[in-house]
């Protein structure tokens, strides 16, 4: 019998407690089986969520941490489904159904660790279903059925995802249609923050669930979009297995049937935390329906082009 997410998430919990040991596991049952990890001090608090609410995974760059200046955000694949920014928005979600998420990014320069200002950040996913607007055609990848996943990852890669396939290698694809739900750029204010209105992101066959991310600079902003300068960053956003987990029985994720890869199986996420990509997130264990804050320090180079297909 396929274990049910509550069952995978209880046994994750059970094997960081034994990891732990001694004393140290004390500390670790006292956290992971009380009321989560309290909220970073001075960070803001996502859409929907009382101050001082429980959290779930904490990963990445806590704020009010000091960044270490000299760890660059790691470079990944593009993807074939990037739409050039035309969507000067905060708000991506349209009306596209799913957990909400305030995705919260600041811009560093990794040399000097000052603040990127009126940088233009671009995002782009898939939703609750694993679909991308202007590639709806191409499907999730599931091959369709009516039966809702289990929580445990099936159909695991042996390398990266197929050629054209969502998100994965292949080279950019034309659009295929008008559709841009889920899709946006803003510019980073004068701390070098910028914030995004979501959802937390679906899953389809090959990929672990994640967001992709450019950053451009030395271009100027016009009622049009974004014009000129060049993209100093290209790279995706992780999201940790605990927290997918809880996210897969909410629906509509629970009626997505594509098979799904962890992020350990992933042949794009890079193993190396908030470095490659990791997001720190913040939401209420018992309840993730309510809503997610997601936080990342990102350490580019302005000066150098980096535009990944």
């Amino acid at each position: 019998m396929t274990d049910t997410p509550q069952q995978e998430l209880r046994e994750l919990t059970r094997r960081r407690v034994v990891v732990a040991g001694g004393a140290t596991a004390v500390t670790a049952t006292a956290v992971a089986l009380g009321a989560g990890l309290a909220t970073a001090q001075g960070a803001p608090e996502a859409e929907g969520l009382p101050t001082g609410t429980s959290t779930g995974t904490s990963t990445g760059t806590p704020s009010g941490t000091p960044e270490v200046c000299y760890v660059l955000t790691t470079e990944t694949t593009e993807g074939p489904y990037y739409i050039d920014a035309d969507k000067l928005r905060q708000d991506v979600t349209e009306d596209e159904e799913g957990i909400p998420l305030t995705l919260r990014l600041k811009v560093i320069d990794a040399e000097t660790c000052k603040p990127v200002r009126n940088a233009a950040v671009d995002i782009w996913q898939c939703s609750a279903l694993g679909i991308y607007s202007g590639y709806e055609d191409m499907g999730n990848g599931d091959g369709g059925g009516d039966t809702p996943p289990s929580g445990a990852p099936t159909g695991v890669p042996t390398g990266p995802p197929p050629t054209g396939g969502p998100g994965g290698p292949g080279g950019h694809q034309e659009p295929t249609d008008d559709e841009r739900y889920l899709r946006g750029t803003w510019r980073t204010d004068r701390h070098g923050y910028v914030t995004f209105r979501s959802v937390f992101p679906g899953w389809y066959r090959g990929r672990c669930v994640h967001i992709h991310v450019k950053v451009h600079v030395d271009g100027t902003w016009t009622d049009a979009g974004y014009e000129g300068g060049h993209t100093c960053h290209t790279g995706q956003l992780f999201f940790d297995e605990e927290s997918v987990l809880l996210s897969s029985v909410v629906e509509p994720y629970s009626t997505n049937t594509a098979p799904r890869t962890t992020l350990d199986q992933d042949g794009i996420y890079p193993d190396n935390g908030a470095e490659g990509g990791l997001l720190r997130l913040r939401y209420k264990k018992a309840d993730i329906g309510r809503g997610v804050l997601a936080e990342l320090t990102m350490g580019v180079q302005p000066d150098e082009t980096n535009d990944v297909n």
